[in-house]
């Protein structure tokens, strides 16, 4: 059986960084392609051996083993310690739109629409399961919505902040993806689960993007507008709320 829920776990890493390598590329499910000159590999030297580009002789990249490791050990645990009303199926088919969402936004900023439409529809189907259909609907239209007005905040602030300094610039505080994300996510969380797990991915983000600024201060490669994609830090909240659920009942106690 161990052997049974390593192999499920590496299978279920391969398929992320399939569609992280696909989906950028072609925006369709096709044979998989080399990700520095876009020629179609085979899916045996893609998947097994050599794994390098026929072509242009790439190797696959260090994030295709850590992907895999890191989904091998994830359905161990889903496996022999599942959280609380988490079907090992459920957990797993969640952690790949997960992980999936998370290597292409932090490789190409970018969170595709093909993957919220996928997402938002396995997003109702957990959220009717978990929480019926009026928390799943509010919790999807919350997420959205609030994020969306940051969004529309965030963009003006940075074209106020670009003219007083004098700047131009096309970058912007959030993408419309992570307008999108939010939405999916709510409808996972439902509401007022959407309203935690909005609040943790601010408190991450802002952690995480204030240790960034303070670290390139120090080296001196500070850069204005320095993009930080958004993306993982949603999807971290979801996870801690959906799979440690737990923990933060145990906190609130206290």
């Amino acid at each position: 059986m161990v052997i049974i829920i390593v192999l499920l776990g590496w299978l279920v890493g391969a398929l992320v960084n399939y569609l992280a390598d696909i989906l950028p590329v072609k925006r369709a499910l096709t044979s998989p392609v080399c990700v520095a000159c876009h020629h179609e590999q085979a899916w045996f030297e893609y998947l097994i051996w050599p794994q390098r580009c026929s072509h242009c002789g790439k190797k696959r990249s260090l994030r295709v083993w850590l992907v895999e490791i890191v989904f091998v050990a994830v359905s161990l645990w889903l496996w022999y310690a599942p959280p609380e009303e988490m079907p090992y199926l459920v957990g797993m088919v969640l952690m790949v739109y997960f992980g999936t969402v998370t290597v292409i936004d932090l490789e190409h900023r970018l969170i595709l629409h093909p993957v919220s439409l996928a997402g938002a529809f396995l997003g109702l189907g957990f959220g009717l399961w978990r929480h019926g259909l009026t928390s799943t609907l509010l919790g999807g239209a919350a997420g959205f919505i609030c994020m969306l007005l940051l969004y529309l905040l965030g963009g003006l602030f940075i074209r106020w902040l670009a003219k007083l300094r004098g700047l131009d610039t096309d970058e912007v505080a959030l993408g419309f993806g992570d307008v999108t994300l939010s939405g999916v996510l709510g409808l996972m969380l439902g509401w007022p689960g959407i309203a935690a797990g909005l609040i943790l991915a601010i408190l991450l983000g802002g952690a995480v993007s204030l240790l960034y600024l303070l670290v390139t201060a120090l080296l001196g490669r500070y850069r204005a507008f320095t993009p930080i994609p958004y993306g993982p830090f949603l999807i971290a909240s979801a996870v801690a709320l959906l799979f440690f659920k737990d923990i933060f009942v145990g906190l609130s106690s206290f």
